[in-house]
């Protein structure tokens, strides 16, 4: 498993059984970081403004990308259980 967003992963797409795309409404999103203690991005308005163009010119690309998506607004062990089903026999 990998995780995380590069400009060319793309290219890598094909090396992998699965592309996932973890997703959650916006509202969700800045609620999670504003209220995390454990990484300080998210805390500022810049930031929040950064997550938000983010959701509108990176994620539709994300999503094509993609060989599912998973709505993470569901319990982490749902989440987890999901993902853990496509690597496991």
């Amino acid at each position: 498993m990998v995780a995380g967003t590069v400009e060319n992963q793309g290219y890598f797409y094909d090396r992998f059984d699965h592309v996932v795309l973890l997703s959650a409404p916006e509202t969700i999103l800045l609620e999670r970081v504003q209220r995390r203690v454990t990484n300080p991005y998210g805390s500022t308005e810049g930031e929040r403004s950064e997550i938000r163009e983010n959701l509108r010119s990176i994620e539709p690309l994300l999503r094509r990308g993609a060989t599912l998506e998973i709505d993470a607004t569901r319990p982490l062990v749902d989440v987890v259980g999901e993902i853990m089903s496509l690597v496991l026999p």
